[in-house]
């Protein structure tokens, strides 16, 4: 099947086999190998993206369901050579460890802060659920999100990059 997507912000038309898992297309085809491929069964968030601004995880969409849609990866967040403020947040606040599954957490992070501008603690804890981190015990990750929030609030539109 023929399939059009916009992936950080560049369009694509490929020729794909309708079974083909987003994630797979997205690393294999694409080389965007910051979209890690964790458990396969979307019970890790490793694989998390954006998809028309809402994260998604990649392993339980089909590529030829995005047709015409756009993606982001966690490598079209930059903007000119610069991390987005969430890579920035999780990076100053040591938000991890081994790092498989830092990509999915940053990308489910964004999503939150769209939503919610400010949230609590608990708020974090409970949007991040579905993305599992096997090395850091969280209080990091959570207050990484904190930080980004207010990062996010703070700065210019034109600096927070591939987001919504």
């Amino acid at each position: 099947m023929r399939i059009t997507v916009t992936v950080d912000g560049t369009p694509y038309t490929d020729e794909v086999e309708p079974r083909l898992l987003l994630v797979h297309y997205l690393r294999d085809r694409l080389g965007k190998v910051g979209t890690v491929v964790g458990c396969d069964t979307s019970n890790c968030g490793a694989c998390t993206v954006l998809l028309d601004g809402r994260s998604i995880k990649s392993c339980s969409v089909l590529a030829v369901q995005v047709d015409g849609q756009e993606v982001t990866t966690v490598e079209g967040l930059s903007l000119d050579g610069s991390l987005h403020p969430v890579q920035e947040a999780f990076r100053e606040k040591h938000a991890l460890q081994c790092g498989f599954c830092t990509p999915g957490m940053i990308m489910a992070t964004i999503d939150l802060l769209a939503e919610d501008p400010d949230p609590d603690e608990k708020q974090v804890r409970h949007s991040l659920e579905g993305n599992l981190c096997r090395c850091t015990g969280y209080q990091n990750i959570v207050a990484a999100a904190q930080d980004a929030a207010q990062r996010l609030r703070e700065a210019p539109a034109e600096t927070q990059g591939g987001t919504r």
